[in-house]
């Protein structure tokens, strides 16, 4: 399989977020393969090659992975979950939804319950929704904002700017410490929420899905859009870019993120432990003892 896997990336990456406007992708973008069936063989030899990098990860203990996963309802996150990480041993794999945070969670600091969470070496963290609700739902929804309790001589008008800050700055140290981060916002386009919305309502098997506080969330649509590209603009780097995946079709968007995660794990040098001398000689003691049983 040939890197041309990475073209379905890299367009996507957002590494400099100055003047970054997000009606500059269009969610509908397939960058030209109108084909799913090639885009599901793409994707299962990718996830194929992340296998292979997952094991590798996981035996040199070393380097972390953090994948973040952001998006309007109904942009398919979970299904990018499922399908992007079907083939990985979940031994090194831990995923972690957040919700609305704890009555524990808001007497702590914003960062703390994503800190905790956190993927230990050799491991990879995915967080569906994450510590960037911060600057989404409670800048859409200030009465969240005065739940959190914060000093009210704290809570000026650059609070989104000192978060941006706090996060970049979160981000950077992890970075340091050995995780790489990769951030995805799954771009859906108003007109296909809608279409997946009402399907959710029209299909019994999809009831359960869909909920009245969609609903009222989608009117807040363009809310949501200013605050995404806010974010994107201002939480860009090339240590923890974003991925702006067009998500209007899954097959597509689910080969890009696979895509990227490939990429990122190819691009850190991962290889099983070498064996030195001394170890040498206990695997083949302990091979002679083996072997000398009757």
């Amino acid at each position: 399989m040939s890197d041309d896997l990475f073209r379905y990336a890299k367009p996507f990456r957002v590494t400099d977020g100055k003047g970054f406007r997000l009606k500059s992708v269009d969610p509908g973008e397939t960058l030209g393969l109108e084909s799913k069936k090639r885009a599901e063989k793409l994707l299962a030899e990718g996830i194929a090659r992340m296998v292979d990098q997952q094991e590798k990860l996981y035996a040199q203990d070393r380097w972390a992975v953090l994948l973040v996963f952001q998006a309007m309802d109904a942009a398919g996150k979970d299904g990018a979950i499922k399908h992007v990480m079907s083939g990985v041993n979940p031994q090194g794999c831990q995923v972690h939804s957040f919700k609305a945070p704890s009555a524990e969670e808001l007497d702590h600091d914003y960062l703390w319950r994503a800190s905790t969470r956190l993927p230990e070496r050799g491991r990879i963290g995915i967080f569906n929704r994450s510590y960037y609700e911060e600057v989404l739902v409670v800048r859409v929804h200030p009465p969240i904002l005065a739940s959190q309790r914060l000093p009210p001589a704290l809570v000026t008008k650059d609070i989104w700017k000192h978060r941006y800050e706090d996060i970049n700055a979160f981000e950077h140290y992890l970075s340091r410490n050995g995780v790489a981060i990769r951030k995805f916002f799954l771009h859906l386009s108003k007109e296909e929420q809608k279409r997946r919305f009402l399907e959710r309502l029209e299909e019994p098997e999809k009831n359960w899905k869909f909920s009245s506080a969609d609903a009222k969330e989608r009117a807040r649509w363009d809310d949501y859009a200013e605050a995404y590209e806010q974010m994107i603009r201002y939480t860009s780097s090339e240590e923890a870019p974003w991925y702006v995946v067009p998500a209007d079709h899954k097959w597509f968007s689910r080969l890009a993120v696979a895509a990227a995660v490939v990429e990122t794990l190819e691009s850190l040098k991962l290889a099983f432990p070498k064996v030195d001398g001394a170890r040498k000689k206990e695997l083949e003691a302990a091979r002679t003892v083996l072997e000398g049983e009757s």
